[in-house]
C-alpha cells in the first residue's frame, strides 16, 4: 500500500530499527552513572549527539536531545524568551509555522507579552522585506524572531538566510523549525536556535533536537534538571536517541539522489494532476520547494471524504481541508496563503517511493474526485469552446430576461464544499454583472468563495456581517 504521508510521519528507516534493536541489549543502563554499563551508554549518547551536531551543523555541547520535536520547540522558543526577557517581550513568527509555533506564540500572550505574525505570499513564502518591517516596526525591543525552514503543508522553502541576516542586524536571534528541511540537508543560514523531529526523517517517534548556539541567551523553562544541560528533563531514551541519530546520518548519505528522483515524480503530479481533474489549484511555490511535497485542491470536492476514498484505493495522503479537521477550520497554513481549500490533498513521497506508485496514483484519482463530486451533486465541468459557458453554467443572460439582479443563497449551517457548489449551480441565473450573495456560517468559504471566483473568472466584491453568519457577494462576469 503506498504511504504517501512522509511530512507527517516517515517510515522508519531500516538503519533506525538496527540502531534501535542493538541499542536496547547495550545502552539500557544510566549514561550518568561511573559504573561500566553507565559508562557504555555514555559512550553511545556521546555519540549520538556527535553524529546529529554534524548534520545540524553545530557543536555538540550546543545540542540537547528532547522528548519530540514540539517539546524542542515549545523549549526553545520558552527558554530564548525568558533569556532575553531583559531585552524585551516581543516575539516575531511567520503566519506559517507549525502549530506548535503558534501555540507558543498564543501562550505568549496570554502571559502578557506581544507576537506579531508576518504575512506570506500566494505561493506561501515570506519576504525578507516584511520580516525586516516586522522586526522594526514593533512598539519596543524584539526578544525572539521564528521561521521554519521549510512549509509542512505546502513545501514551500523560505528564505531562511536572508532573514537570518535581517535578524542578525536587528540584534535579535533567529529561530528554525528545520523539522521538514533536515532529512535533506543542513540549514545553510547564521541561525541561533534550530529544532527538529526524529520521525520527520526516518528515525523513531519520541525524539527531537534543540540546537542553541553558544553565546545566545537562554533560561531553561520549569524546574532545572542535570541532564541534557538542564534543556531536557528526564531519563533519556537512549535506544531511540542512538536510533534518530544514525537514521540522520544515513538519510543524508541518500539525500542527494533521492531529492533528485523524488522532485522528478513530484514534478510529475504537478503537471498532470491539473490535466486529469478539472478545476484543480495547486498550490506552494512551484521552485522553492521541498523535493517530495505536492499539495492541491479540487473544487467542490469534501477532502475527509476523497482521503477515504483514496484509502480504500490504498494510498495514504493528508488534508488541510477543514471537513478533515475536528475544529471544522481550513488549515491555518491555506489560510494564510489565501488559497483553496476544500478538497486539500497533501502528497509527500517517502525515500524509494516507486514510479510505478505514483502513476497508478495519477490513474486513480481522477475517478475519485469524480466520484465525489457527482455524490455532493456538483455542477459538471466540459471543455467548452472560447466564449462559451462550461457545461452547468448557463450563459450570458440580458438584463431584462433576468428574474433579478441579485440572488440571495442560503448556505447557513451547511459545510465546504457545499456553500461553494450553490454558488456554482446558481451563477447563471443572474445577468452578467448580477450579484450572488451567499450565506454562510463556514470559515472555508471565507477562503473558497474568493478562490472559486478567481478559478472562474467572476468578481469576488467581499463580504459583510450578516444577522446570522457572513454574506459573500459575488458579481458574474
Amino acid at each position: 500500500m503506498p504511504y504517501f504521508d512522509a511530512a507527517s510521519s516517515a517510515p522508519l528507516h531500516p538503519v533506525a530499527r538496527q540502531a534501535l534493536l542493538a541499542t536496547l541489549d547495550e545502552g539500557w543502563a544510566d549514561p550518568a552513572r561511573l559504573y561500566r554499563e553507565g559508562r557504555r551508554a555514555r559512550l553511545l549518547l556521546d555519540a549520538a549527539r556527535e553524529t546529529a551536531a554534524e548534520a545540524v551543523g553545530c557543536r555538540p555541547d550546543e545540542l540537547v536531545f528532547t522528548p519530540s520535536g514540539t517539546r524542542a520547540l515549545h523549549d526553545g522558543i520558552a527558554g530564548a524568551l525568558a533569556g532575553r526577557r531583559r531585552a524585551g517581550r516581543h516575539l516575531v513568527v511567520s503566519a506559517v509555522e507549525h502549530s506548535a509555533v503558534l501555540h507558543a506564540a498564543d501562550a505568549h500572550e496570554a502571559a502578557g507579552g506581544t507576537v506579531a505574525r508576518v504575512a506570506v505570499d500566494r505561493a506561501g513564502r515570506v519576504e525578507p522585506g516584511t520580516f525586516a518591517a516586522a522586526l522594526r516596526d514593533v512598539p519596543g525591543p524584539v526578544a525572539l524572531a521564528c521561521l521554519q525552514s521549510a512549509n509542512h503543508e505546502v513545501g514551500t522553502v523560505q528564505p531562511v538566510a536572508e532573514v537570518a541576516e535581517e535578524c542578525r542586524e536587528a540584534g535579535v536571534p533567529l529561530l528554525v523549525d528545520a523539522a521538514q528541511s533536515l532529512a535533506w540537508g543542513p540549514v545553510d543560514a547564521p541561525w541561533s536556535l534550530l529544532t527538529g523531529s526524529a520521525h520527520k526523517w526516518g528515525g523513531p517517534a519520541g525524539v527531537g533536537l534543540l540546537a542553541v548556539r553558544k553565546g545566545v541567551r537562554f533560561a531553561a523553562h520549569g524546574p532545572a534538571d542535570e541532564r541534557e544541560s538542564g534543556r531536557a528533563p528526564g531519563f533519556e531514551n537512549l535506544p531511540a536517541i542512538v536510533a534518530a541519530a544514525a537514521s540522520l546520518r544515513a538519510v543524508r548519505q541518500e539525500a542527494a539522489d533521492e531529492a533528485e528522483r523524488l522532485r522528478a515524480l513530484v514534478d510529475r503530479i504537478r503537471a498532470r494532476v491539473p490535466e486529469l481533474v478539472p478545476d484543480v489549484e495547486v498550490v506552494g511555490d512551484p521552485e522553492r520547494r521541498l523535493p517530495h511535497l505536492v499539495t492541491f485542491s479540487c473544487l467542490y470536492v469534501d477532502g475527509e471524504a476523497v482521503l477515504h476514498e483514496l484509502d480504500r484505493a490504498g494510498f495514504s495522503v493528508s488534508s488541510g481541508s477543514s471537513c478533515t479537521s475536528s475544529t471544522l477550520t481550513p488549515s491555518h497554513v491555506l489560510r494564510a496563503m489565501g488559497v483553496l481549500s476544500e478538497g486539500n490533498i497533501r502528497v509527500s513521497l517517502p525515500l524509494g517511493t516507486a514510479d510505478q506508485d505514483v502513476e497508478r496514483f495519477l490513474a486513480v484519482l481522477p475517478g475519485v474526485v469524480a466520484e465525489v463530486r457527482e455524490r455532493l451533486g456538483a455542477p459538471a465541468r466540459a471543455v467548452a469552446p472560447a466564449g462559451a459557458p462550461a457545461a452547468g453554467e448557463a450563459g450570458p443572460m440580458e438584463a431584462p430576461e433576468a428574474a433579478a439582479r441579485e440572488l440571495v443563497v442560503d448556505s447557513l449551517g451547511k459545510r465546504c464544499p457545499i456553500p461553494v457548489i450553490e454558488l456554482a449551480k446558481v451563477i447563471g441565473d443572474v445577468p452578467v454583472g448580477g450579484v450572488v450573495v451567499v450565506l454562510s456560517d463556514d470559515d472555508a468559504a471565507r477562503l473558497d468563495i474568493p478562490a472559486w471566483c478567481a478559478m472562474r473568472g467572476h468578481d469576488y466584491l467581499g463580504e459583510t456581517a450578516a444577522e446570522r453568519g457572513t454574506a459573500y457577494r459575488v458579481r458574474r462576469v
